[in-house]
């Protein structure tokens, strides 16, 4: 089927446009829909997901460093300290109670500390030693890991896919015009849509602080091509005919097309002498309609 949209109500482009139910306001003019395209014509028929759901890529590992080197924070049974600059395990055997090392306790444990170049190839070649420490657990027992901590941070950022602003609006009725301009852009934006946001956690005497910011938004516009943008800016009848300033499209085929909006996030945090980086991303899908129209002079 065919679908011919008939142009009605004409006003200046400056004059905002309130349009009867069914009719979608453009450049200050109501298009009404005539017929329906179904779903051939240029649209990808996959019929999206609305269901507004989240993915989240795999975390990235966390980065230890030892002067200029880069280490890793943990390594065939040891876990690295960033305050003593060394590997850490369990002692084994542990000493005597009567040992100094004990200072007379006799609850906790006994903690073997070895330089990091006695562990990892390619950061010195210093003679090796092991120090021994006290400690109330042992090394990486004692309660989350900073990498632990982070990812409970990012959980209290409830981070989410952005509200899918988009011009022609994806409601029934609303057909928007080949040729003319798509507008996007990221609707009702909060810090868990659009950041940036910090959140902070706690346990066991460290704290660890992540700061998430929105990279950018990847439009799959469902006709093969994609559109990189920031938040993009609201479409208002004001604009008239004229094309997003920083986040459209331009159709060339009617059809019905699934848009789905990519929204890709970087945090980063730091604390317990450790930092890194968890790349995430969350999407979101909608559907519109493209239709050719012709201008009925009146």
């Amino acid at each position: 089927m065919t679908l011919l949209l008939a142009v009605a109500i004409p006003a200046s482009a400056a004059d905002p446009v309130t349009c009867p139910p069914g009719q979608t306001p453009i450049g200050g003019t109501c298009y009404i829909t005539i017929t329906d395209p179904g779903e051939s014509g240029g649209g990808d028929g996959s019929g999206g997901d609305d269901s507004g759901g989240a993915e989240n890529v795999s975390h990235e590992p966390a980065t230890c460093h030892y002067g200029p080197h880069e280490v890793p924070c943990a390594v065939e049974g040891y876990t690295w300290n960033a305050a003593r600059m060394c590997y850490a395990r369990l002692a084994d055997p542990q000493p005597p109670a009567d040992d100094p090392v004990w200072e007379g306790r006799t609850e906790g444990v006994i903690v073997s500390c070895t330089p990091p170049y006695c562990i990892v190839d390619g950061v010195g070649m210093d003679d090796c030693w092991n120090d021994y420490y006290w400690a109330e657990a042992a090394p990486a027992a004692s309660g989350p890991s900073p990498r632990d901590l982070a990812d409970r941070a990012v959980e209290a950022m409830n981070l989410r896919a952005i509200t899918i602003g988009i011009v022609p609006e994806p409601v029934t009725g609303s057909v928007g015009v080949v040729g003319m301009p798509t507008w996007m852009w990221a609707a009702e934006p909060s810090e868990s849509s659009t950041g940036p946001i910090t959140r902070a956690a706690s346990a066991g005497g460290t704290t660890v602080s992540a700061t998430g910011r929105l990279d950018r938004i990847v439009w799959s516009m469902g006709d093969g091509t994609t559109v990189a943008c920031g938040v993009g800016t609201q479409y208002a009848d004001s604009y008239g005919k004229a094309s997003s300033p920083d986040c459209g499209h331009h159709y060339a085929k009617q059809g019905r097309y699934t848009v789905t909006a990519t929204s890709y996030w970087t945090v980063e945090w730091s604390g317990g002498g450790q930092n890194g980086s968890i790349p995430l991303e969350f999407s979101d899908s909608t559907q519109i309609t493209m239709g050719e129209a012709q201008a009925l002079v009146q």
